[in-house]
């Protein structure tokens, strides 16, 4: 019999399209899960019971009425709490946007909808995308589902620890500069970014407009390709959604083997800042690749290391923009105190905003101001392009990049909190694809001596998820990626 807390979404639409469970018996006991181990986990900040379990019965009376369902028929889902949903509300994990209600849907949302996904809620990260552990939430503190007193990565924490735990079978993230992978990889899960504007955007709330991008966290391979295969595609909503066909994701982790498969490994992400642990577990899974008859050759990405000062003057620059919205007038909290519209601009930002939210903002608007853009921005721009040569010259003698996605497993609560450059450098293998607009995907590729998930990162070519993917399905097959499940099932 199987136990749908842990089934893959593939099997739960089989099932549920042949009708040997129903939909609505799946979402039951994932909420029923979510009711018992969510006290522990803390990964959901709004679950949808009532109008999940409507939804599920809505899709078990049209199978019975023999009409065709969707690819994620009766597929649970939980969702960033950045994406703008009709239904309940959307926060940000910000004091700045409780209460906020959505007039629309987001592109990605419909598309799940129109694929007969079951949305079971939001699920938490930290305050509008910025941080690596999901600390910064002003909702709660999203725990790690393989050891509660560490973190689950962030800022999609929530989303890894939902899927993680079996409160969901897909959650939706987004990544700015690492925001899918990093969490994947701690929490133990497979996370994809595709490439910039392979995904609408519309509708998610803008933490970095050059660098966001949705995705999916899942258990297995083909479940990312199957949701890559409703998200993704041209929006009329999004300017930046690219206007090319996607492929088949799904049928692409089903086709070929990875014999001449190029794998190239950069000589700047092995070195002291990778934890011997994670280096030892990467070149494992290589080695795999290699036995499969993949080839493996050095590539050197020189500009890796001032991808993080790039990325945190960029990032910070479109962030001050970006959030000048939320300013107590349109939408969003209002301070009760302000007399004047000077306070309650001032007033209303300053309660509204977490501490990390107000740095970036500080920092966005000094790289931006007179005297500075041309030293900070505009620097960091060039650096940038850079970064992206160093990619376009790696791929000239490699197909895909592997290479560890975080320098060390999960840490413990408070570790980096207090020292927001050590924070930052939980993403220094992640950031370089975000600035180079490049697909990335993370997968488990064992555990640590205090049994807690190592990530591998594949970063491919522009708009070649599907390679990607192909490589990553075969390390799965392999059963390198079988970590088990966490102790709290």
């Amino acid at each position: 019999m199987t136990d749908w807390r842990w089934a893959d979404a593939i099997t739960v639409r089989d099932a549920v399209s042949a009708g040997t469970v129903s939909a609505e018996e799946i979402t039951r006991t994932l909420l029923d899960w979510v009711d018992e181990v969510d006290r522990k986990v803390d990964a959901y900040t709004q679950v949808w019971r009532e109008e999940a379990l409507e939804r599920a019965r809505n899709i078990d009376a049209r199978r019975r009425q023999g009409e065709p369902l969707g690819p994620l028929a009766g597929v649970p889902i939980g969702l960033k709490e950045l994406l703008c949903t009709r239904q309940g509300f959307t926060t940000c994990a910000s004091r700045i946007l409780a209460g906020f209600r959505s007039p629309y849907d987001a592109t990605v949302v419909r598309r799940l909808e129109a694929a007969d996904a079951v949305f079971l809620g939001k699920v938490n990260m930290d305050e509008f995308a910025m941080g690596s552990s999901t600390e910064r939430s002003a909702i709660k503190v999203t725990r790690n589902p393989w050891n509660l007193n560490c973190v689950p990565g962030g800022s999609s924490g929530g989303s890894a620890a939902a899927v993680v735990s079996g409160q969901c079978a897909v959650s939706l993230g987004s990544d700015t500069g690492g925001s899918i992978r990093q969490p994947a990889a701690l929490c133990g899960c497979v996370g994809i970014k595709p490439t910039y504007g392979r995904v609408s955007r519309y509708g998610l709330v803008a933490f970095a407009s050059s660098l966001d991008q949705i995705g999916p966290l899942t258990r297995t391979v083909e479940d990312a390709a199957l949701v890559l295969d409703v998200i993704c595609g041209k929006d009329p909503m999004d300017a930046t959604s690219a206007p090319l066909p996607a492929p088949e994701f799904l049928n692409a982790t089903r086709t070929g083997d990875i014999r001449g498969l190029r794998v190239g490994l950069p000589k700047e992400y092995f070195t002291d800042a990778l934890s011997d642990e994670a280096r030892e577990a990467v070149l494992n899974a290589v080695k795999v690749l290699e036995s499969a008859g993949a080839s493996v050759v050095e590539v050197s990405l020189p500009h890796s290391p001032y991808a993080i000062a790039a990325y945190y003057i960029i990032c910070t620059a479109e962030a001050s923009a970006n959030l000048a919205r939320f300013d107590g007038v349109r939408y969003g909290f209002r301070h009760p105190d302000a007399k004047t519209m000077e306070e309650m601009y001032d007033l209303s930002r300053t309660a509204g905003f977490g501490p990390e939210v107000k740095r970036r903002i500080l920092l966005g608007t000094y790289v931006l101001s007179s005297g500075y853009y041309d030293a900070y921005y505009l620097k960091a721009q060039k650096v940038r392009r850079l970064i992206k040569r160093d990619f376009d010259q790696a791929f000239e003698a490699c197909d895909v990049i592997a290479g560890p996605t975080s320098p060390t497993p999960a840490f413990e609560f408070g570790a980096k909190t207090d020292n927001p450059l050590e924070m930052y450098l939980s993403d220094i293998y992640t950031i370089s694809v975000n600035l180079a607009t490049l697909p990335g995907l993370s997968i488990p590729c064992g555990l640590s001596r205090k049994g807690l998930p190592i990530g591998l990162q594949l970063i491919g070519k522009p708009f070649d998820e599907a390679t990607l993917l192909r490589t990553a399905r075969h390390l799965e097959k392999s059963g390198i990626t079988d970590i088990g499940r966490p102790p709290l099932a």
